[in-house]
């Protein structure tokens, strides 16, 4: 399996990133097209707006969240592309314009991906 990593948009490109992929569906603060150095920007993976909204990053709200999001990605068609991506290349880096490392969508989406649910 490829290595995904995830990043702050706002944090400088580095060789390592491998291809850079935006995850958010509205474009982040303050960052112009060349700073961000982007690959792909895969703004229909991200969590719908009702979703977004409805967390606003609580942390209490994580755990929920996470579930909600979890369901959206099982039926939207944006994961093949992101798989077509991990397929091509060895290093993926999902960017994310979120404040919180620990709490955001692109940790959720790292995880879908690297332990898909069994049916």
């Amino acid at each position: 399996m490829p290595t995904i990593h995830i990043k702050r948009i706002y944090e400088k490109p580095s060789p390592d990133d491998g291809v850079r992929v935006l995850v958010d569906r509205l474009w982040p603060r303050g960052v112009s097209k060349e700073e961000a150095s982007l690959d792909e920007w895969l703004k229909d993976i991200a969590p719908s707006t009702g979703l977004r909204e409805w967390f606003d990053h609580k942390p209490e709200r994580f755990a929920e969240f996470s579930q909600k999001y979890e369901h959206e990605l099982s039926i939207n068609r944006a994961v093949d592309v992101l798989k077509s991506l991990l397929k091509k290349h060895a290093t993926v880096t999902l960017l994310y314009g979120a404040k919180d490392p620990q709490i955001n969508h692109a940790v959720v989406l790292q995880h879908y991906i690297e332990h898909p649910r069994r049916s």
